[in-house]
């Protein structure tokens, strides 16, 4: 298993993820431990509950914090052998990553975040349900001999298929839906800079290719790894389907070998997409020293008739792998606002009065008679937003003379013509 290395926002941090071998002693440990901290965080909910329904007609307010919560906590460590037999770093884990869910949900509320936009309160987690996640810190955990040594006398085998680049902060332990356990610690990012290209490069997400550049030879076609598995993946979801288990009744030996099968299925597509991505973003940031991506959400695609085939494109992990890549080998990578970029032209800057439909592929300007690739206008236009020279991309110009008149790339258009309105110039935003 290769080790996965993922630049968190803005804290100069960098994930790096390992398989272990964990063997039938430390399993049972393991598992202990993850009873103890889902005791701790059902707890959790559960008094936060209590506060919220006698904070409803009090006049004075009670909190439950992460303050209030250590304190009860140390409270049932020094009355419960059971959960004092376990390590304390995992479970005040539990408490600080209840308080961060919590207080996001109180804070979507009070903004009055839209509820199918809103964070939910934290739940409680059913041992059926949830699967195993242990965090510890810098004194919670070391490094021996290859080995990962927990707190609580917990120890596992690290396949290492990579040096780490620093002493870790932290780590992880999880067991992902495939049953298969994974260390991901947290190291400081190192940046490793490439030789400067002189070239820029203009990025257009999309369905019927995932991302269309202004350089032919850096598109990137849609890999459809979830349109191969589509057959295997409804067998084994009819296997499910046929052997479900009655509500109250544990399921059969059937359905959890078609469900463990369903779950290696979707575990094997992810990793296929994930591999196509990183693929992609090393090659656009080792040829390119600047790229303009469209900062595009396909959240939405998710009610239209192209769900399936926008999820199967895996848009926001080729464009995250990407922003990542950029990151660490320091190249300038700039999101651009999606905002009409498929209806202004990247040779004038004039926009059209309608949205083009889907079905139209051709973009054709009225003003300055430009006919493109509808993607490879707005791959463009990314270049014109974001403030970077069209000349050092490939076949950004037009092929033609100039129309008299016309703007130089890179200025706003102040007035469109041939019945196109004005252009807009959207500033870019670069990733914090």
């Amino acid at each position: 298993m290769a080790a996965t290395a993922v630049a968190e926002q803005g804290s100069g941090l960098a994930r790096y993820t390992f398989r272990l071998r964990v063997p039938s002693s430390a399993l049972a440990q393991l598992e202990g431990e993850w009873a103890r901290c889902r005791w701790v965080w059902n707890e959790c909910v559960a008094m936060s509950r209590k506060v919220h329904a006698a904070n409803r007609d009090a006049v004075e307010k009670k909190t439950c914090g992460p303050a209030q919560l250590d304190g009860l906590l140390t409270e049932a460590r020094r009355s419960m052998s059971w959960l004092r037999g376990g390590a304390s770093v995992p479970q005040q884990q539990v408490i600080r990553d209840f308080a961060k869910s919590r207080a996001k949900a109180v804070k979507d509320i009070k903004a009055k975040v839209p509820v199918r936009r809103r964070a939910g309160m934290p739940r409680i987690k059913r041992k059926r349900d949830a699967l195993p996640t242990l965090n510890y810190t810098r004194r919670g955990f070391r490094l021996k001999d290859g080995r990962l040594h927990l707190a609580g006398g917990i120890a596992v085998t690290v396949v290492w298929s990579r040096e780490l680049p620093s002493v870790p902060s932290s780590v992880r332990v999880y067991r992902d839906s495939v049953g298969h356990w994974y260390a991901s610690f947290v190291v400081t990012a190192e940046t490793e800079p490439l030789p400067a290209t002189g070239r820029v490069l203009g990025v257009d997400w999309g369905v019927k290719e995932t991302a269309a550049t202004t350089s032919d030879a850096h598109d990137l076609p849609h890999p459809e790894h979830g349109k191969s598995a589509a057959r295997r993946l409804g067998r084994y979801q009819r296997m499910m389907a046929r052997r479900r288990p009655a509500r109250g009744q544990a399921a059969s030996k059937g359905y959890r070998r078609a469900q463990r099968q369903t779950a290696k299925l979707h575990k094997k597509v992810a990793r296929q997409r994930q591999d196509t991505a990183r693929k992609w973003a090393k090659s656009v940031v080792r040829d390119h020293d600047a790229i303009a991506v469209e900062d595009f959400r396909p959240k939405f695609l998710a009610k239209t008739s192209m769900a399936r085939k926008a999820a199967d494109a895996a848009i926001s992990a080729t464009k995250t792998a990407l922003i990542e890549m950029g990151r660490k080998h320091a190249r300038d990578i700039r999101l651009v606002h999606p905002a009409h970029t498929t209806m202004d032209c990247a040779r004038c800057g004039a926009r059209t009065k309608h949205a083009l439909p889907l079905s139209e592929r051709t973009y054709t300007c009225t003003a300055c008679g430009t006919v493109s690739p509808r993607d490879k206008n707005s791959a463009r236009v990314m270049l014109v937003r974001a403030g970077l020279n069209p000349a050092g991309a490939d076949r950004v110009r037009a092929a033609g003379p100039q129309v008299p008149g016309q703007r130089e790339p890179g200025i706003p258009a102040l007035q469109g013509r041939g019945g196109c309105q004005s252009g807009v110039t959207v500033p870019s935003v670069r990733p914090s």
